[in-house]
């Protein structure tokens, strides 16, 4: 016998005869021998109906009041699939949040979990009931017993934490689609439905398809070694797994506020080649980097910063082997590149750099909150390492610094964020839990599992930043002071010395609504620490592609922007880590983007797939 946590969204329980068939299906599952608590959304468009009653009454509504108010929807939901069930024969209760003991932070409509009193519901299961919990919802812990909500995607947030403080065999997320595709099926019809996912890409995936799992869910599953399957509710289809390595016997006290990053990694067998000054224009990097494959250079990390005029600056690093190979490849390739179109432009020139580092801190639990990546540039700014290259993603923020700085920089950063040496987090590969506790034999995953679109960021470029230590550290602490969260960090390699101070551009995305009021707010800063202009770009689109399989193949970096230089879509910035590659193009290009990538790379599946209204 199994104890399996479940979860069913808003149009999952959007009307009677659709609570009915969950409460059949909820049935089904139980007479098979299996102990089940289900987790629900509010019913439909419940929560949006709601805001829109309060923006009636108020155009800025008092967070606490829109939590009373938010909550209510899910408390609906809970009663009538427990009338349902209780039709159908099987014991059953629902429960707020607050009766679960579903403990959380006093922040009202983005309150995180700090814990589980499990007691109440323990007692139900052993006596046979399905215990029917409203997502979304907590109640504070401050003796104030204030009704939170927990944001968006909180139902997923609540099943999987509810999974783990019970030590559930499972955690069943149900939803409109059969899975997780390889993108968006609104999109690409012949989106493809993946068998298994881990963790790790499911976190860099969090905008793909029909944004079926929140990033929370999947950290806290992560974290504790949680299976997940992602599944239709209107169908038996088998649905997605999602794959956790082995947990590393985490507390479930501060559940969602424990320890951000799990380890702090390193590596000194890295060196610099950069291009300055390539024309920005469709086809630039796609040339480059299908020259670098051809020649078999594998590259770690790729960087193209902001346009400065009609040039730009596209960086990689390369281990220490290769690196006369990667040279020659760039010097060979870097006069094909001058412009054209203005001959008086200054070539592009290589520059190489070696005794460099990479220092990385990695960990699910940095998403969405900004302080964690200031924090680290602050870390290294105190011991004195300037920052020569920025890399972001999901689980891992990567600095490339100077190799002499690498041992003082990996013992600030294990001191700050409380890591012991040899200290190691969940990974993404490895063996992988099953719901029969049986392991996935490893294989070699297809290199590029799933294409994602975000067309809800916003670039922010400064210009003329003094290149030293602090910089990064004031620049991003200033934004996390504000709760803005930063997504794509871009620094530029091209230095200019004014006034005998050596500057820098740095760029970097936002989501769109942070995007003025971060603009204000640097604006203001700007003059007094120095900075040059602040410039917000909001019509942008990042699409991404993201895959395990992809480490130590170098030509596919080479096929995405291929595939753009097609289309004759610019990228105006690029940023990569180990599993991800992120592309910056205009707005109105991103849908084509998206679905000349995932053509590219074949992951077209024979059948279309219909999201239900």
């Amino acid at each position: 016998m199994a104890l399996i946590v479940q979860k069913y969204g808003g149009t999952s329980v959007g009307s009677v005869e659709r609570i009915q068939a969950v409460a059949q299906r909820i049935y089904k599952t139980v007479k098979t021998g299996n102990s089940i608590v289900v987790v629900v959304s509010a019913m439909g468009k419940t929560t949006d109906g709601l805001v829109k009653l309060a923006t009636e009454i108020s155009p800025n509504p008092n967070r606490r009041e829109m939590d009373m108010l938010l909550s209510t929807g899910e408390q609906v939901t809970i009663a009538l699939l427990s009338m349902a069930l209780q039709e159908l024969g099987q014991p059953a209760i629902s429960m707020t949040g607050a009766q679960v003991g579903i403990v959380t932070e006093a922040e009202h409509s983005r309150a995180r979990i700090l814990h589980i009193e499990t007691t109440r519901l323990t007692r139900h299961i052993n006596e046979g009931k399905v215990v029917v919990v409203a997502g979304f919802q907590g109640i504070s812990s401050a003796g104030e017993m204030e009704i939170t909500t927990l944001g968006r995607g909180g139902s997923d947030t609540s099943a999987v934490a509810i999974a783990a403080a019970l030590r559930a065999n499972f955690c069943e997320i149900y939803t409109d689609v059969p899975g997780i595709l390889t993108t968006d099926p609104r999109l690409v019809a012949e989106a493809q439905l993946m068998d298994a996912i881990t963790c790790d890409e499911m976190l860099e995936l969090a905008s793909l398809g029909a944004k079926v799992l929140h990033p929370r869910a999947v950290e806290i599953a992560r974290n504790y070694g949680i299976p997940l399957v992602v599944r239709s509710s209107w169908t038996d289809q088998p649905g997605t797994w999602v794959t956790s390595a082995k947990p590393q016997g985490r507390s479930l006290i501060n559940l969602e506020i424990a320890r951000p990053v799990d380890a702090v990694e390193f590596d000194t067998d890295q060196a610099k080649v950069a291009l300055l000054r390539v024309p920005d224009k469709p086809g630039v990097a796609a040339r480059l980097f299908g020259e670098i494959s051809r020649q078999k250079v594998d590259v770690d990390l790729i960087i193209q910063s902001v346009h400065e005029g009609n040039s730009n600056d596209i960086a990689f690093t390369v281990t220490t082997p290769i690196l006369k190979r990667a040279e020659a490849v760039a010097t060979a390739i870097a006069p094909a590149l001058r412009s054209q179109s203005n001959p008086n432009l200054d070539e592009a020139e290589v520059m190489v750099e070696h005794n460099i580092a990479k220092v990385s801190i990695a960990g699910a639990g940095m998403i969405g909150r900004p302080g964690v990546a200031a924090k680290m540039f602050a870390t290294l700014a105190e011991a004195g390492v300037n920052i020569q290259m920025i890399s972001t993603s999901e689980v891992k923020v990567s600095c490339v610094v100077d190799a002499a700085q690498c041992d003082r920089a990996v013992l600030a950063l294990r001191t700050a964020f409380e890591i012991e040496a040899g200290e190691q987090g969940a990974g993404s590969r490895g063996e992988f839990l099953t719901p029969n506790s049986s392991l996935l034999t490893p294989h070699s995953p297809p290199p590029v599992r799933g294409v994602a679109l975000d067309l809800n960021q916003a670039r922010l470029a400064i210009r003329q930043l003094p290149d030293r230590p602090g910089m990064a550290a004031k620049l991003f602490g200033l934004l996390a002071q504000h709760n803005i969260s930063v997504d794509m960090i871009i620094q530029s390699q091209r230095c200019r010395v004014i006034d005998g101070v050596p500057r820098r551009d740095i760029a970097f995305t936002v989501s769109r609504i942070d995007g003025e009021n971060a603009r204000e707010m640097l604006i203001q800063v700007a003059a007094e620490l120095g900075w040059g202009e602040v410039v917000l770009d909001s019509a942008i689109a990042k699409v991404s592609i993201v895959g395990a399989g992809m480490v130590g193949q170098p030509g596919i970096a080479a096929k995405m922007f291929e595939a753009l230089a097609k289309q004759q879509i610019n990228i105006q910035m690029i940023a990569t880590s180990e599993i991800k590659i992120s592309c910056v193009v205009a707005q109105e290009q991103g849908v084509k983007a998206l679905q000349a990538i995932h053509a590219a790379f074949e992951l077209a599946g024979s059948e279309k797939f219909v999201v239900p209204a």
